[in-house]
């Protein structure tokens, strides 16, 4: 008999990878729980968008025809990171262009990649999660998954249907966080100027836990927090819906020490 489910490959990120493997354990519960066949090739690389935007062009194109080529035979590449699914979906299709061997490769690609949360609801039509995560939540729209991919509604959608949980918008829930990638490094004072207004918001909600779908700008949150000993937690949202929530949260390296 033929397997019908869809045939998905996680593409887990770097950051996933190095700083919280929980949020790739959670997706891949997640898309399992949703009727998914699940791989996780182990040839896969870096999205390559650190050289892209910063320039480095040379480096990218072969980071992307290494990505390509790891997924090319799965129906679907899924991402817990709305930053790498841009990349994936938005970028590479204009990086190899020119590319006589790649670039209908890399059109195909960016057609069957997607954020997370945005295929659980808008592909795999998850209308609800079954588990519980008490008490105050807001939700932080990462820049590249709202602003390329639009992601919005999608993990407000599941989010109300968790049990005890109460969702508390902040004004700022669409402010671009100062992460960036290089350019928290490049620019630190306005940085982190960005972080604290978008702080103040959270913490003006009187939510008890800032959510994302992006682990670079959690981890970037995250460390902020620790620095102005906010008693608030950052978590990815995969976490959180995949009953991950009693988990320990997010902790940057500087609370660590």
């Amino acid at each position: 008999m033929n397997d019908k489910r869809p045939n998905v490959a996680l593409f887990v990120t770097c950051l996933v990878d190095s700083w919280r493997p929980s949020v790739g354990f959670a997706a891949v519960k997640l898309l399992k729980q949703a009727g998914c066949m699940v791989s996780v090739p182990l040839q896969q690389t870096c999205c390559g968008q650190p050289a892209y935007n910063n320039g480095d062009r040379k480096d990218a194109r072969v980071i992307a025809r290494q990505v390509i080529s790891a997924f090319d035979e799965f129906d679907y590449v899924v991402a817990p990171s709305g930053s790498c699914a841009g990349m994936l979906r938005c970028h590479y299709p204009q990086l190899l262009a020119d590319d006589p061997a790649f670039s209908d490769r890399a059109n195909s690609l960016a057609e069957k990649s997607w954020e997370l949360v945005s295929f659980l609801v808008e592909v795999c039509g998850l209308k609800t999660v079954n588990t519980t995560f008490g008490g105050k939540v807001t939700y932080h729209d990462a820049c590249a998954g709202l602003r390329e991919l639009g992601v919005k509604q999608q993990p407000r959608e599941l989010l109300r249907t968790i049990q005890n949980i109460t969702i508390c918008e902040n004004d700022a829930a669409e402010i671009c966080c100062g992460f960036g990638g290089t350019f928290c490094v490049k620019f630190p004072e306005i940085s982190t100027a960005m972080a604290d207004k978008m702080i103040n918001s959270v913490e003006a909600s009187t939510a008890q836990t800032v959510l994302a779908g992006d682990l670079g700008c959690l981890l970037n949150i995250a460390g902020r927090l620790s620095r102005r000993a906010s008693g608030i937690e950052a978590r990815h949202i995969a976490e959180v819906l995949a009953d991950m929530g009693n988990d320990a949260p997010i902790i940057s390296s500087t609370n660590s020490k």
